[in-house]
């Protein structure tokens, strides 16, 4: 049971990594790439947060991106291994699509969850861990403080340029 909940929490810290490393290179902190991004930005920063890190929340909400490419991609990997991440990366390309989301973070990140989650399935751990990982991830990032969890992303993507 406590190694269990160990590979949740690694997986957790890895899916972040993972999905905001993507969403950064992907400049989503820049601009609302999709419709509501830049509203729930702004909305964000009124509320004490910082704007970029508003912008890429917005965007994680409103089209896949690699947060949602990389849940998807587990609950691939968990049922068919690296084809079924695969085809959760061609869902997650159909749903940018369907949003009219110009970027590729989304495709992009489930992809490459896909190699790593199917790559730490190798060594012990089970997609399912990813799968609960991955929501603890996007819990930090949408659910716990917008001001807050904007702030940290705004400083991510400082970093960046």
């Amino acid at each position: 049971m406590l190694g269990e909940i160990l590979h949740i929490l690694a997986a957790a810290v890895i899916a972040w990594i993972l999905f905001v490393m993507v969403d950064i290179f992907f400049k989503l902190p820049e601009a609302g790439g999709v419709s509501g991004a830049s509203a729930i930005a702004r909305d964000i920063e009124a509320g004490g947060g910082a704007l970029s890190g508003g912008t890429m929340m917005g965007n994680i909400v409103c089209s896949p991106d690699a947060s949602a490419g990389t849940l998807l991609a587990a609950c691939g990997v968990y049922v068919a291994g690296i084809p079924g991440g695969l085809v959760a990366a061609v869902l997650v390309f159909i749903g940018n699509r369907i949003c009219h989301d110009p970027g590729y973070a989304g495709t992009t990140g489930a992809v490459l969850a896909t190699f790593v989650v199917y790559g730490f399935t190798q060594v012990g751990f089970a997609a399912t861990d990813f799968i609960a990982g991955m929501v603890i991830a996007i819990l930090t990032i949408q659910g716990l403080s917008h001001a807050h969890a904007s702030r940290l992303l705004a400083r991510l993507w400082r970093v960046r340029q």
